[in-house]
């Protein structure tokens, strides 16, 4: 199965939304998803809450040979670094909780 990292549309007219989905490439664009990865929401004023990115699970099925859309790929390059970091900051508090005494 060749898998493809792309956009998925939901929304409304003139509203659009998109989520971020690894889909097998024969699928429609709104078809059947294997796995949601994120959301694009462009008409958001905040750019910075324009995108959400789930970088572990990007990176895993770009590892195992997915493919991204070119806009997809836009996006991970601009935002993967900003979801990395703060993925790292959640793990390592998710760590310090689990290391206090109860």
């Amino acid at each position: 199965m060749a898998v493809r990292i792309r956009m998925k549309q939901m929304g409304r007219t003139h509203r659009h939304y998109y989520r971020i989905v690894a889909i097998d490439h024969r699928q429609p664009r709104d078809g059947r998803v294997i796995e949601e990865l994120g959301s694009y929401d462009p008409h958001l004023a905040d750019k910075e809450k324009r995108v959400t990115l789930t970088p572990s699970r990007i990176k895993y099925w770009m590892s195992v040979g997915a493919k991204p859309s070119e806009h997809c790929a836009a996006l991970f390059g601009k935002y993967m670094k900003k979801f990395e970091d703060l993925e790292t900051q959640a793990a390592a508090a998710k760590a310090a909780d689990a290391a206090k005494p109860a």
